[in-house]
């Protein structure tokens, strides 16, 4: 069996209009050896902004066009797990509760101080490895899901929704053999240790999307 490929290094995207920020940021975080991408607007941003890199946002709220908010709604909108740290040299309360709700891990105002940018920026390196490496697990079971039969798909919904094989077989009008059988394929395909974590998996994908079969 091949090795696991190792996933790409991590890049901070930053996206703000301030020149001198993008270049003063950049050095900062490759005198440490963080790779970064930086972005005088939105448009740019998401021209390259790659979802299946581990990476975070550092993003100025205040920008013509395209407000570091609007960028955050259309990540959000988007389902992209980035963490994403605002900066802004208009800083307010009400302005850093909105982006904190919003999902931001973190606000930042100019002047910032530069070893405590550079430790957050690690701190969001850090959990922007981790939703990676969770959405690519989704993404793997995602893909098995998708090639699962239309029967197979048609136990496993009983199996999530709790049934046993006897009530999956007399609903679905089978013998109790063929779902143990269906079963035992689905637990296979997917690559689950157990039934317990075959249902939390699964959950985890199809919990919340609406064409989950039925």
């Amino acid at each position: 069996m091949k090795p696991p490929t190792p996933p790409p290094a991590p890049i901070v995207y930053i996206v703000d209009d301030d020149a001198g920020m993008r270049t003063s940021l950049a050095w900062l975080l490759e005198s440490v050896g963080i790779r970064s991408e930086g972005f005088e607007n939105a448009t740019a941003f998401f021209a390259r902004f790659d979802a299946t890199v581990p990476a975070c946002l550092v993003l100025d709220v205040r920008m013509p066009e395209t407000s570091g908010f609007d960028v955050q709604a259309e990540l959000n909108a988007r389902g992209a797990t980035l963490p994403v740290i605002f900066v802004s040299g208009h800083g307010d309360i009400p302005m850093s509760v909105r982006a904190l709700q919003q999902g931001a891990i973190d606000f930042v105002e100019k002047p910032y101080n530069s070893q405590q940018m550079l430790e957050r920026v690690q701190r969001a390196i850090k959990l922007a490895q981790q939703r990676h490496a969770v959405s690519e697990r989704q993404r793997e079971l995602r893909r098995r899901l998708d090639a699962l039969t239309v029967r197979e798909k048609e136990v496993l919904r009983g199996v999530i929704d709790g049934k046993g094989s006897k009530q999956i077989a007399s609903d679905l009008s089978i013998s109790v053999k063929t779902v143990d059988v269906h079963r035992a394929s689905i637990k296979d395909k997917l690559g689950a240790a157990s039934i317990a974590a075959l249902v939390r998996d699964v959950m985890a994908v199809w919990g919340g999307e609406a064409n989950a079969p039925r």
